[in-house]
């Protein structure tokens, strides 16, 4: 008898919450539908009244795109005729055989600038420097750079040939399958004669240099395999650039931390309707220690202030630049029903491990990374950099083996990046001064006594075709590389849509 009075009770109660929750239920439902039929209305009175026609498609997506505008401008709406290009923006990847081109402006030819890391093109034995004459048989002369374009572009899977003439007047019949390509965004300090990258701004000490261009699903894998390298060649201290890095995947940022840091939080998240998530690193698989720096500027952003904010907090790197972009926001891409497209809706926060908001939000004071060394660069220089990066992304033509080794007098230049020419002297300030690294005694290089920016750098003059650009040395250490001179860069065009 007490078990059917304390039934009766429980569910009394429960139909009682019920009838308090049931109206406010429906009343949000009418809410919604009166939202949308005033809506529809709307779109009916235009469509049929306004002076001109209107396209019904372009008006719903504006509707969404209005109320996506109060909103941060984070949090888009991808329709879906632009989702498979959405996804491969976010993993900085495009379909094709991978290689850059340009037309000269006074004979017309279509000129290879460059063929991309690991592509179709690269692996078939295209060149920098190569002239197509064809495309699958047909002659190419006469044709403007985007209907080339158009003839070499094709579905995933398919074989495309090209006749090519290489620059020692050599003709050659390629073919190649076109695939996904996914752009490298681990690089080094210059390339090597056989166009792989040298890790290594200074011989001795040994500095590594390794830049991040974004944070792809391959961008973890990749720079594991090339420290596990740098290591086993005897590695002194990294620097590792995020400059002008706009970010990419959380997971590939949190792991790079990771493989520096064995203790303590990466990062934490949390948002209105998203309680806070700690991630934390592991000591599994963490690299020995060794003296690091990161390079950061105002164009470092969300992932990459992550990963220098992390390693700074985490007292593992030291930090140099200027103050990071701030954007610190977590998206989720959200699918849409009935195959609507998708929405990317920002719904957290990020936080360093200090507790420090990455986000910048409207009349805030503190955000993003601050250095603990602040180098500013003009926007003059920054684009200087950014030049020279692009020419030295470039992979050079082979040259004769006569012209490797010019017999030109050096040429001497300015050094353009103070922000990488302040981590160089600084990394080698750290070395000298760390005394637990037994096997470098006795051959120490000397204390920095003059300003560390702008120094001289001395470079060996190379013909145009082989160049790659000036960047700076590290004054103090007696065998430090030098780079050669740059030309002007190439206006380039990608068989593909990337990022």
């Amino acid at each position: 008898m007490n078990r059917e009075r304390l039934a009766w009770t429980v569910s009394l109660v429960l139909i009682a919450l019920l009838a308090f929750q049931i109206p406010a239920s429906l009343a949000q439902r009418d809410d919604d539908y009166a939202f949308v039929g005033k809506l529809v209305e709307i779109q009916r009175q235009i469509t049929s009244n306004y002076v001109d026609p209107v396209d019904e498609n372009k008006l719903r997506d504006a509707a969404i795109e209005g109320m996506l505008s109060e909103l941060d401008p984070f949090s888009v709406y991808v329709p879906p005729a632009k989702t498979e290009e959405f996804e491969r923006m976010l993993e900085n990847s495009f379909k094709g055989v991978g290689i850059q081109l340009d037309q000269n402006e006074q004979t017309g030819a279509i000129e290879v600038v460059t063929p991309i890391d690991g592509s179709p093109a690269l692996k078939a034995g295209v060149l920098a420097g190569d002239q197509i004459l064809k495309v699958n048989g047909e002659s190419i002369e006469g044709l403007r750079l985007p209907e080339v374009i158009k003839k070499i572009a094709g579905p995933l899977g398919s074989d495309v040939a090209l006749t090519v003439k290489h620059a020692t007047g050599e003709t050659a019949d390629i073919k190649m399958t076109r695939e996904e390509i996914v752009v490298p965004t681990v690089k080094g300090y210059q390339r090597n004669p056989d166009n792989t990258w040298d890790y290594f701004v200074s011989d001795d000490p040994k500095i590594a240099y390794l830049r991040i261009t974004q944070f792809t699903s391959e961008t973890y894998d990749r720079m594991k395999e090339v420290m596990n390298d740098l290591m086993k060649q005897g590695m002194d201290g990294l620097i590792l650039d995020l400059r002008f890095n706009p970010g990419g995947r959380l997971d590939q940022a949190v792991q790079i931390v990771d493989m520096f840091v064995d203790h303590g939080v990466i990062v934490s998240t949390k948002g209105r309707n998203r309680p806070e998530q700690k991630i934390e690193a592991t000591s599994e698989g963490t690299l020995p220690k060794f003296p690091m720096i990161v390079l950061v500027n105002e164009h470092s952003a969300s992932a990459s202030e992550i990963v220098s904010g992390s390693l700074k907090d985490n007292n593992r790197a030291l930090v140099i630049g200027t103050r990071t972009y701030g954007k610190g926001s977590v998206q989720e891409v959200i699918p849409l029903d009935s195959k609507g497209g998708e929405l990317k809706l920002t719904v957290a926060y990020y936080y360093l491990p200090s507790g420090r908001l990455v986000h910048k939000k409207k009349d805030a004071t503190d955000w993003g990374v601050e250095p603990n060394i602040t180098v500013p660069m003009d926007v003059a220089a920054e684009g200087r950099v950014l030049h020279d990066r692009l020419e030295q992304e470039l992979m050079k033509r082979p040259m004769p083996k006569a012209a490797t080794n010019p017999k030109t007098p050096a040429a001497t230049t300015q050094v353009v990046d103070t922000q990488l020419q302040r981590a160089v002297d600084t990394m080698v300030a750290v070395l000298v001064l760390d005394q637990n690294k037994s096997d470098r005694k006795g051959k120490l290089v000397p204390p920095i006594t003059e300003k560390v920016s702008p120094l001289p750098t001395t470079s060996t003059a190379t013909p145009a075709s082989q160049s790659a650009p000036a960047m700076p040395v590290v004054s103090p250490a007696p065998t430090t590389k030098s780079s050669p001179t740059s030309k002007k860069a190439t206006p380039a065009a990608t068989t593909g849509t990337s990022k």
